[in-house]
């Protein structure tokens, strides 16, 4: 590194500090990245059981296409290969039972195949299907960083519906309740509730998704680990197994960081991809943020966090399938999924996980069911390796629970199950580094949505914000808040000009 050479310290080593990290390194900046888990990647991290890899948190992402803008910002970084994915069966991308009348829908990707799907089940709502398919395309024409297009997205003013809540925005267009809960089954992957979730939300991941899902090969680490790639080739540093403890701060300047293992770090910038509560937390004088963000990033709700049951089959039992499935238990619970509720769980999300050398049959599946904090509020004082025994009895009630509904689908599914392996939010929690085990950031709610659209800048001049708690959470979300929190530092429209 020469002496001229501008620096950042990153704290936190998930998708929003690699995705920063990687452009800054590629820009000219040393990064050094200090993670506190032994892994990095947050959402992209991998565990091994039972000699499977299993994904933690990016089952299925969307913006891989070829033109579509995750798939460019890869390739600006030197890290897309077609290796890392494997699509999603286009003509049967989800496949959705519903146990209220034990009927499967199978909807394909894409605008068209939405629509013609849709259709087949309601062919008396296809206008009102084609109008509301055309209206979620037009709410992702308001955000033109979505189209990776240069604008000062504060001074775009945004239509009626783009602040709608979701379940009003598709009950505007489709009129039978059965055709909207299907409509709605996307929003297992934004955490959605009903009449709070806003519009322009389930526009964009819907959207995103539809652009043709896609499961990550062998594992989601290993674009975690071609990020990280981009940042040591560049001269950079990652810290695994350390985190930062202490920041201190003087005159709206952070001076330096103090890390677990003892190590002072300066930099010329600094940027969080940790809870902004976490955050604040660690600041030597926390006053040199204003007392509204405070209060603000302590009040906002988290979304909910999910239970997983990880399986791995046994040889020849489980037929692989190139489609994402969905349980409901009936037509009103897509924007019920994180309740308490005697009958959890209304819904979950399943699927097989592609090898690289994939063959007819599956090795494992992942089962991800929304769960809310209040299910494992009263362990939340245990650490990881030592929970009590009713903690423990507790998650194999909730295995059996959903090995219940999965045979709904699949009659005698437990017979073909040779291990499993289960992860609550207390464990999210503790891996993620996330604030009551929370998948998505903060909750959207159409009532305060600005106060949870965070700036990238902080009244701290050389500290930035990245990740899920600054807009869009998730494969989507993340990934383009780093290039704002990128052009921050470099300037505005330096990287999506290169895009």
């Amino acid at each position: 590194m020469n002496s001229q050479q501008k620096t950042a310290i990153i704290i936190g080593g998930g998708l929003g500090g690699l995705f920063t990290g990687a452009i800054l390194a590629k820009n000219g900046i040393a990064v050094t990245v200090v993670e506190k888990n032994a892994t990095i990647g947050g959402g992209l991290q991998t565990f091994k059981r039972f000699g499977e890899v299993f994904d933690t948190g990016m089952h299925v992402v969307g913006g891989v296409q070829e033109g579509c803008n995750i798939r460019r910002l890869m390739e600006y970084l030197g890290v897309y290969d077609p290796s890392l994915f494997k699509n999603v069966n286009p003509e049967c991308a989800d496949r959705i039972f519903v146990a209220e009348d034990k009927q499967t829908y199978e909807i394909a990707a894409g605008r068209e195949g939405l629509t013609n799907s849709l259709t087949k089940y309601f062919p008396e709502e296809r206008e009102n299907i084609e109008r509301y398919v055309e209206a979620m395309y037009r709410l992702t024409d308001e955000l033109p960083l979505y189209h990776l297009c240069p604008t000062d997205e504060s001074a775009f003013a945004h239509s009626e519906e783009f602040y709608m809540p979701a379940d009003a925005f598709i009950a505007k267009y489709l009129k039978d309740e059965r055709l909207r809960a299907l409509a709605a089954n996307i929003n297992m992957l934004y955490a959605g509730k009903a009449d709070s979730t806003v519009a322009f939300v389930h526009a964009v991941i819907s959207v995103m998704y539809l652009s043709g899902p896609a499961q990550f090969v062998g594992g989601s680490s290993r674009l975690a680990e071609k990020l990280a790639s981009v940042i040591l080739a560049n001269g950079g540093k990652i810290l695994k197994g350390n985190a930062v403890e202490h920041i201190e701060s003087e005159d709206h300047n952070i001076i330096y960081v103090r890390a677990r293992k003892g190590e002072v770090l300066k930099a010329d910038y600094y940027i969080s991809d940790i809870h902004p509560e976490l955050l604040i937390g660690m600041l030597s004088d926390e006053k040199e943020l204003p007392k509204p963000f405070r209060r603000r990033m302590t009040e906002l709700e988290n979304t909910a966090s999910a239970f997983t049951v990880n399986i791995k089959f046994r040889e020849g039992g489980f037929p692989y399938q190139d489609s994402t499935g969905f349980y409901f238990h009936d037509y009103k619970c897509p924007w019920h999924l994180n309740e308490m509720n005697d009958q959890w769980p209304l819904g979950f999300l399943y699927m097989t996980p592609p090898e690289e050398e994939q063959g007819e049959f599956a090795r494992k599946m992942i089962i991800t069911a929304p769960m809310t904090w209040s299910f494992v509020e009263q362990w939340e004082d245990s650490k990881f390796g030592h929970r009590p025994e009713e903690y423990k009895r507790w998650k194999d009630e909730c295995t059996e629970k959903i090995l219940d509904r999965m045979e709904e689908i699949y009659p005698d599914f437990r017979s073909i199950i040779e291990e499993i392996n289960t992860a609550s939010p207390l464990t999210i929690r503790d891996f993620y580094g996330s604030k009551n085990g929370g998948m998505g950031g903060f909750e959207k709610d159409y009532r305060n949505i600005l106060a949870t659209q965070l700036s990238v800048r902080t009244k701290i001049q050389n500290l930035y914000l990245t990740g899920q708690y600054v807009s869009l959470h998730g494969f989507c979300g993340v990934p383009l808040t780093s290039i704002r929190t990128s052009e921050a530092i470099l300037g505005s429209g330096e990287i999506l000009a290169k895009l």
